[in-house]
């Protein structure tokens, strides 16, 4: 498990959110900007009413469907940890045997961990105390053994220290779990923001700056002396940054992926430990003698700078990844600092929000089975699971028809396309098989410290799957996650419990609305298996070509098509939507959304519902589009437009609604949109792939 730094992080607010009420109907013209025409900007059209009497609350860099649903959940997972932390067993009972006190249930587990995280005295009293075995032991390293040693201790605690070292399944061999390093260990969230050099990004160093500073002076380093230590880190990520590759350059699989043995490893990275670094997480010689280093020059340039840059800088940038992955936990003097760069500075948030969203989100991200299993058994019937996979049904029906009809692909590599769709595997709300957590002590004990135990405890339980066979029934969501993926390597799509719920996905609703929502989603995550990372995957997982040069050539021009469109978007000044880094998503934005038209005509005769009938003033084809524009409605703060923009392989909202229904005349024939309108593309500049 790795602790991410988190955009939002605690404190007390009076606000109260506006968010979504079950009473709200699917398609709202109270919602809608009626005084916008669909064919200028549809996605004002749709969401006008909303954009302009919500405002984005303060704990927020931006707001809408996702985050008010998410907001619903947190409060589901809130009653759920309320509840178990009322119910826990104490530590020690005075007189009693008390052998079975410790951890002696998975509602336990959750009620310690959440209690820990709601004493807000004994937090605040404790500072980084609870850290000091480990500040000392970063202070007292002798040799680079022991920073081996420490790198791969703080890996355990979910901190990210010059690379990141996983398991996952082996590209090419997906049948089997391998060892993954992959480029990493910078405090800022792109290589860029160390590279770059206009005005904006140079003052966001310079607050990186500040912040590093008063980090280490939160942790009793004088001021002259914190400063000097901020320099050093800043050198010395600036040196990894240099090492590392873009963004878009980390978008094809086949040139991040190389296949070396341990004593390759050995050649390519001389001046790091790693047989004491593979100690320390416990995995065996066995279980590396192949590993699967993502980025090699970036590996052979982390040990040119262990060879040259002291020791005693080394331990200054062990201890910053030290406190920066734990800050969250520690006092509210240093979660309050965190937020006010991470969330305030680099995302525009006003405020951080209350501690118990804080530690729910963490509940969630720590023992995220643990709690979803408690979730889904209260709020995830068996037929929202029975209907969300009869759409997925139809969907791949259309998916497989739409295949069969293409013209620009040969009959060849629409034969394996068909044989991946066919094998596409489809989870939907929770894992058949929950986790088994009954290896993880918590205590009533520092909060961080109850968090370190659930981040090696993860961290182990993924790193004992090196080497091992891949288990199918794993997921890589939690059960209330509003999100879903789709994992070429598996060759899945899975859509937790978390986004099965209005205003993607309503048990009554017509086909319209859910078609127009969650089919959207669907058919984008299925579609994600053929974009330009997807497809390069054949139907068992393995990174293996099996197009034609000539299919392949003509994908990538009609690829070439939405990376021009999008770079042609411009969001905020001068900021441009980078088409090369967002085209995965946009080709699954396009192509999700045909897919869910296509099986939604299917529905209506099968319903023999005219396309022109109406309801509430908006013929069901309208209401299909108006229910897919809804879903991306969202609100950001230009600070963390701007950080999206630099760091996300989305587009933003608004272009995934106006770019791709501009290339679908179905959408312009529902609402009789002229032709020269800007919603509208001429035949010639349409993107059509799938």
């Amino acid at each position: 498990m790795k602790f991410a730094v988190l955009v939002s992080m605690f404190g007390s607010i009076a606000f109260s959110a506006q968010v979504w009420s079950a009473d709200e109907p699917p398609i709202d013209p109270a919602s809608m900007d009626l005084t916008t025409t669909p064919g200028v900007d549809f996605f004002q059209y749709a969401n006008g009413g909303w954009l302009a009497t919500h405002a984005i609350p303060p704990e927020y860099s931006r707001w809408g469907s996702f985050i008010e649903l998410g907001e619903r959940n947190l409060d589901e997972l809130k009653s759920i940890l309320e509840a178990c932390s009322n119910q826990r067993v104490p530590d020690h009972i005075p007189g009693a045997d008390n052998t079975d006190n410790d951890n002696n249930n998975d509602r336990q587990k959750l009620g310690l961990f959440y209690a820990s995280g709601m004493d807000e005295g004994r937090i605040n009293a404790e500072g980084a105390k609870p850290l000091q075995s480990r500040l000392d032991r970063i202070r007292d390293l002798p040799d680079p053994a022991g920073l081996a040693a420490m790198v791969g201790q703080l890996h355990l605690d979910g901190a990210d220290p010059l690379f990141s070292f996983e398991a996952s399944i082996d590209d090419k061999d997906s049948g089997m779990e391998i060892a993954t390093l992959v480029q990493g260990g910078l405090g800022l969230p792109d290589r860029d923001y160390y590279l770059k050099t206009d005005d904006k990004t140079v003052r966001l160093r310079s607050a990186y700056r500040d912040h590093l500073i008063k980090m280490f002076g939160l942790l009793g380093d004088a001021e002259g002396v914190a400063a000097q230590e901020a320099d050093q880190v800043i050198d010395l990520e600036t040196k990894l940054a240099q090492a590392s590759k873009s963004r878009v350059e980390l978008r094809d699989p086949e040139d991040n992926y190389h296949r070396i043995t341990y004593a390759e490893l050995e050649r390519l990275a001389p001046a790091f430990d790693w047989k004491t670094y593979f100690q320390t997480l416990g995995l065996t010689s066995e279980m590396v003698a192949r590993i699967d280093v993502k980025q090699p020059e970036f590996c052979h340039a982390f040990s040119q700078l262990l060879a040259a840059v002291p020791l005693d800088t080394w331990k200054v940038y062990l201890r910053w990844n030290l406190i920066r992955a734990t800050a969250r936990y520690l006092s509210d003097a240093f979660a309050a600092e965190t937020f006010e760069f991470y969330s305030k500075t680099l995302t525009g948030a006003k405020e951080p929000p209350p501690r118990w969203k804080r530690v729910v989100r963490a509940a969630d991200a720590a023992l995220g089975q643990l709690l979803g299993r408690q979730y889904v058994e209260k709020t995830f019937p068996p037929s929202a699971k029975e209907r969300a996979l009869r759409m997925v049904q139809d969907l791949k029906q259309e998916l497989r028809e739409r295949l069969q009809a293409l013209t620009w692909m040969s009959p060849e590599t629409k034969k394996a396309a068909a044989e991946k769709l066919d094998a596409m595997g489809t989870k939907i709300g929770y894992p058949d098989k929950w986790r088994d957590y009954s290896g993880l002590e918590l205590k009533d004990q520092p909060y961080v410290l109850n968090a370190l135990a659930a981040a090696e405890f993860d961290s182990r339980w993924e790193l004992g799957r090196i080497g091992k066979p891949v288990d199918p029934t794993q997921w890589n969501m939690t059960p209330p996650t509003v999100n879903a993926y789709y994992s070429p390597t598996r060759n899945e799509i899975v859509f937790p419990a978390g986004i099965l719920q209005p205003p993607f996905f309503y048990a009554n609703a017509d086909d319209a609305v859910n078609y127009g929502g969650i089919g959207a989603v669907i058919g984008h995550e299925m579609t994600h298996g053929f974009d330009d990372q997807g497809r390069l995957y054949d139907a068992k997982g393995n990174l293996r070509n099996w197009w034609t040069s000539e299919d392949s050539r003509r994908f990538k021009e009609r690829a070439g098509k939405i990376i021009e469109q999008f770079d042609q978007y411009v969001p905020i000044d001068d900021a441009h939507i980078n088409g090369k880094l967002t085209q995965g998503e946009n080709i699954a934005d396009l192509g999700g959304v045909k897919i869910a038209y296509g099986a939604f005509q299917k529905a209506l005769e099968r319903s023999k519902v005219a396309p022109e009938a109406k309801i509430d003033d908006f013929t069901v084809e309208q209401r299909f589009f108006l229910s897919y524009a809804r879903v991306w409605r969202m609100k950001y703060r230009p600070e963390a437009l701007l950080l999206a923009l630099t760091t996300d392989p989305h587009s933003p909202p608004k272009y995934r609604v106006i770019g791709p229904l501009s290339n679908l005349p179905e959408f312009a024939q529902a609402f009789a949109v002229p032709a020269d309108s800007p919603m509208v593309r001429p035949a010639e500049q349409r993107v059509n792939i799938w």
